[in-house]
Parts: C-alpha cells; structure tokens; sequence
C-alpha cells in the first residue's frame, strides 16, 4: 500500500488573543452600628428676677436652673473675694514693725482674716457639692430621708443637704456629745 504522505503541517502562528477579564472591585459593606440617641434638653432659661414658687412643682427644671445659677454666683464672688484678701493680706506685712503691740495686732489680725478665708473655702466646697446635687438631680431632697428641704429654706440657705427635721436632730446629737 502506498504511503499517504500528509501534506507538510504548516507551522501554526500562534496568535495570542487577548482576553480581557472583567475585575470587580470588592464593594465595602457599611454596616449601620445603631447608636443611641442622646437627647440634649435645651438649657432652661429663667429671668433674672424669677424666684420659684411654691405652687410650681418641686425642683422642676426652672428650680434647678435659678439655684444652680444662685451658688455659681454665690461662688464666684467667694472666690473674688478669697482671692483679693490674699493677696492684700500678703502686701500689708507688718511684721517687721519694731513696735511689738503692732506686731501683735497684726499677727492677731491676720489670724481673723485666715479664718474667715477658711471658712469661705469651706462654703466653696459645700457650694460644689450642692451643684453636684443640682446634676444628679437630687438637689433640694434631705440626703438623710430623702424629703423635700423646701422652697424657703433652700432660699435662705441653698447649700442645705438636710430637711429641718433631720438638721434639729443632727444639732441635738452633736449637743449630746459636746456635753460628754
């Protein structure tokens, strides 16, 4: 049998098709964190000359704003003042006088001015404690039995911490132990 011989192969060009592949960008998932929604109140104003009534109810906003506004203030001008005696009570130093009566008085008149001062500084800190009970909203209920203090009294002294029954029954311990 005769041979088929095949026809020569041609050399095959190869042709490099280009292909193009379609890459998608990874898309970002937001996820929505839910937040909680805080609710600013808007800061109660007041008129200067408000004063709270009894009839309003008990330590309503109004209330706390007039006596948070009153002890800044009051606090302020301790603080002013504090400060001013300081200082002047460091300029007027006599104690280099050669007189020892004037010695004298101005030592025991620095010591009166060093108390006062100390006491001031106290009321300061009782003035900040009562603004704490202004923003825990427990401002104007005794810390003992949890009653109202009262409008008047929390006018005449706004850093009181006790009802009046409770304070009479604090002055009478203390009395009893003084007079062990």
């Amino acid at each position: 049998m005769p041979k088929i011989s095949k026809p020569p192969a041609k050399k095959a060009k190869a042709k490099a098709k280009k292909v193009t592949v379609a890459i998608k960008k990874p898309t970002k998932v937001i996820k929505k964190i839910s937040t909680p929604v805080i609710k600013v109140k808007a800061p109660i104003k007041i008129s200067k000359n408000y004063i709270p009534k009894d009839t309003e109810k008990y330590m309503c906003d109004k209330h706390l704003s007039f006596f948070k506004i009153k002890l800044t203030e009051w606090k302020k001008e301790l603080v002013k003042a504090n400060n001013e005696a300081l200082y002047h009570g460091s300029m007027d130093d006599n104690s280099v006088s050669a007189d020892i009566v004037d010695q004298a008085s101005s030592y025991t008149d620095k010591t009166v001015e060093m108390k006062a001062i100390n006491r001031q500084i106290k009321l300061i800190s009782k003035i900040d404690q009562a603004l704490i009970r202004i923003k825990d909203k427990t401002f104007g209920f005794c810390v003992e039995t949890a009653e109202p203090i009262g409008i008047k009294r929390l006018m005449a002294r706004p850093v009181a911490h006790l009802c009046i029954a409770a304070q009479e029954k604090h002055e009478k311990d203390e009395k009893v132990y003084a007079d062990d």
